[in-house]
């Protein structure tokens, strides 16, 4: 599919293509805007306005309408994963794993939750049986109302709890104080705290006349009578009175006969409770907690508190009850509604040995899928290198994390930072990214230039292990941009046969703006001296010739006759020199050795070669431009370049770019003919046309 990008950064315009299924690499120089179209290809995939926003470029600020960034054909992709350095500073090397999401990348397989849901479909019916069981929810709602009467205090007894207000104090419902027996059908009465409250805001009605407020009959003698109500009685402590004796009351069919004596006297005391009382109910109350503990536990049972148990079954009947631990609890009624629930319980034990299939088939499968992606790691650790190994290790029974590991160590590496050089944690980073991208499934990777700062042999452990693996990236679309052009080599040239399908590549280039690329093939990839051969044969001008020339025989014979004649060439030595590279001073070249070096050149490489004419050349101006201009390629321009200025170039930058692009020992052994593809920045020769138009500005 072709991919048009318009207003991004330094692309003005430009379009190049991406295979599906396969590994596309696009090989470019630095500044070429390699970066930029990862940027675009994520923005736009997800949607992003403020990355979109991020890709105009500075000239179009203020007109951004009119100009805004535009990424053409994307539409298939509607997912993306982009490696990069925020990639790097965001998900991996966390504080406690090594990349975010441990257990959701490496252990949450579709056949792990699979698995769950199994579980959890039977531990469902097992929640179920006790969500909505009467005798359990009774039992809960009683002794939860018995419990919370005691009130908040950490000693496990308020005075301000219901028990402590309403009991605390003596039961003078039951014990009426001498003078208000009068009363007892109103104090004994369900509406009582009504009553009380009905007295109590009545009382300044008393004081307005020696009369009753209803019946207007004399109160003289009652007075004093009616106003000791509110002396002997509370409305909040009788309502509490009221409540908890009626607790109480529920609770009394629960405990034995003889707590439930002991606790009738409590309820019934009329002076208020003494210590040996509150620590007896106290006592009560801690095997109350208890017993609700396990009623609480059967109701909320569920695959936590089950699945990492072994045996399914022992851990099921750690929830059944025995009274026999309550002495205060062990009544007739209490083992009549723990009966059904244990009875309950049972009937779930027979659904125990599935629910135990299930859970130990779902651990092997964890062990399982843990041990692979150790294995696939730890492998790629040891061949490329390192000298670490990753473990996933469990956490509180419900997470998992990849953590670092030395060889020579037992504890994890918490500071990877530290440990791993720069090219290290990038080589390692990739390959947690691509375990990533296999959980996230993309329709679209993006590898931004990810191998770049990598050695040989981690270089090709990374390839291996990203697209040659049984878990790899093999079959999808993935982008790969570059300026490395060994992975050029070893995708197109060395071991295309390792990749399935075979990878594509091609070299990008931004002249003015506009991005263009163009295919390479493994026929692309030549040796340096196939470049220059091909290049000497070719019908280019003979001093461009003679650069390839010169080059072949600087790797043939350095220090030949032949070398040693172009060598005075390209400094402008009218007459030509030996120069010898022991510190013996240098001599003129004797006749017969400049024509023992012209016959070889003209015999073997160019027939028409002449030294004096080719030394002309050297002294024109004008000539010199005319060849800059007219040469095919900016590799060519740089040559020329460097014989017009003779290394006297004013930018130190450009001089010192182009000494390094003169010599031999700068090429790669294998190599883009430079005269097909434009490897040298268009900066640099932006900054030569500069040099050369002051000293011809008239051309």
């Amino acid at each position: 599919m072709q991919l048009k990008i318009k207003n991004c950064n330094n692309i003005e315009n430009g379009e190049f293509d991406i295979t599906e299924g396969r590994l596309n690499i696009k090989y470019a120089i630095n500044g070429t805007g390699k970066s930029t179209i990862s940027k675009a290809i994520e923005a736009f995939v997800t949607n992003d306005q403020e990355k979109k926003n991020l890709l105009l470029p500075f000239k179009y600020y203020g007109v951004e309408e009119e100009n805004s960034p535009e990424l053409i054909g994307y539409d298939q992709f509607k997912k993306v994963s982009v490696f990069n350095e925020k990639y790097i500073e965001d998900y991996v090397y966390q504080q406690n794993e090594l990349i975010k999401n441990s257990f959701e990348i490496f252990v949450k397989s579709p056949d792990y939750d699979t698995h769950i849901k199994e579980i959890e479909k039977l531990l469902e019916s097992i929640n179920i049986t006790f969500q909505n069981h009467p005798e359990l929810e009774e039992l809960i709602k009683v002794f939860q109302q018995f419990i919370d009467g005691f009130g908040k205090a950490k000693s496990g007894y308020s005075a301000a709890g219901a028990i402590g207000k309403g009991i605390g104090k003596g039961n003078k419902l039951d014990n009426i104080p001498v003078g208000l027996e009068v009363y007892e059908p109103y104090l004994k009465n369900n509406d009582n705290v009504k009553w009380i409250k009905w007295q109590l805001e009545g009382k300044h009605y008393l004081d307005m006349a020696e009369q009753c407020p209803y019946c207007s009959g004399s109160i003289k003698e009652t007075k004093e009578t009616i106003l000791k109500v509110s002396e002997e009685y509370d409305a909040k402590a009788v309502e509490q009175l009221t409540k908890m004796l009626e607790v109480f009351k529920e609770l009394m069919p629960y405990f034995t006969n003889e707590t439930a004596v002991k606790i009738e006297e409590i309820t019934k005391n009329v002076s208020g409770i003494t210590n040996t009382q509150k620590n007896y109910l106290l006592e009560i109350k801690a095997q109350a907690d208890s017993f609700m503990q396990q009623l609480y536990g059967l109701k909320k049972m569920g695959f936590h508190s089950l699945k990492n148990a072994e045996k399914i079954a022992d851990e099921l009947k750690k929830y059944k009850i025995d009274l026999s631990y309550y002495s205060h609890l062990n009544s007739e009624l209490s083992n009549e509604k723990v009966e059904l629930i244990n009875k309950t319980l049972d009937e779930v034990l027979e659904k125990a040995g599935k629910l135990q299939g299930e859970i130990a088939q779902q651990k092997k499968l964890i062990k399982k899928t843990i041990e692979m992606y150790s294995s696939e790691i730890n492998e790629f650790l040891y061949y490329a290198g390192y000298k670490y190994q990753v473990a996933i290790e469990e956490e509180n029974t419900t997470d998992y994390h990849l953590v670092l590991k030395h060889i020579e160590g037992t504890d994890n590496v918490q500071t990877v930072n530290e440990h791993l050089s720069y090219g290290e944690r990038n080589a390692f980073a990739l390959v947690l990214f691509m375990y990533s991208v296999l959980k996230e499934n993309p329709d679209l990777v993006v590898l931004d230039d990810p191998i770049s700062s990598f050695d040989g042999n981690k270089k090709f452990a990374i390839i291996n292990m990203l697209f040659m693996g049984k878990h790899s990236l093999k079959n999808r679309t993935v982008l790969l941009l570059t300026h490395e052009f060994n992975t050029v080599i070893d995708a197109i040239y060395n071991m295309p046969y390792n990749f399935n399908p075979t990878p594509t590549a091609a070299f990008l280039t931004t002249k003015q703006g506009i991005l263009q690329e163009k295919e390479i093939t493994k026929a692309d990839i030549k040796s340096f001296g196939e470049i220059a051969h091909a290049n000497i044969s070719s019908d280019m001008d003979s001093l461009n010739k003679l650069v390839y020339l010169r080059r072949l025989l600087e790797i043939e014979n350095a220090s030949g006759l032949a070398w040693q004649l172009l060598s005075n060439i390209f400094h402008k030595r009218e007459k030509p020199e030996y120069h010898f590279s022991n510190g013996t001073p240098n001599r003129l070249m004797t006749p017969e050795e400049i024509q023992d070096a012209t016959n070889e050149i003209k015999t073997n490489y160019i027939s028409d070669f002449d030294y004096d004419t080719e030394y002309q050349k050297t002294q024109d101006i004008t000539v010199l431009k005319e060849l800059y201009q007219n040469s095919g390629s900016n590799y060519e321009k740089l040559q020329i370049y460097r014989i017009m200025f003779n290394e006297n170039s004013s930018n130190s930058v450009i001089k010192k770019f182009v000494n390094e692009a003169f010599h031999i020992e700068n090429d790669y052994l294998f190599q883009l003919n430079p005269c097909e593809y434009d490897t040298v920045p268009q900066y640099i020769i932006d900054e030569c046309d500069k040099d050369i138009l002051e000293i011809c500005p008239q051309g």
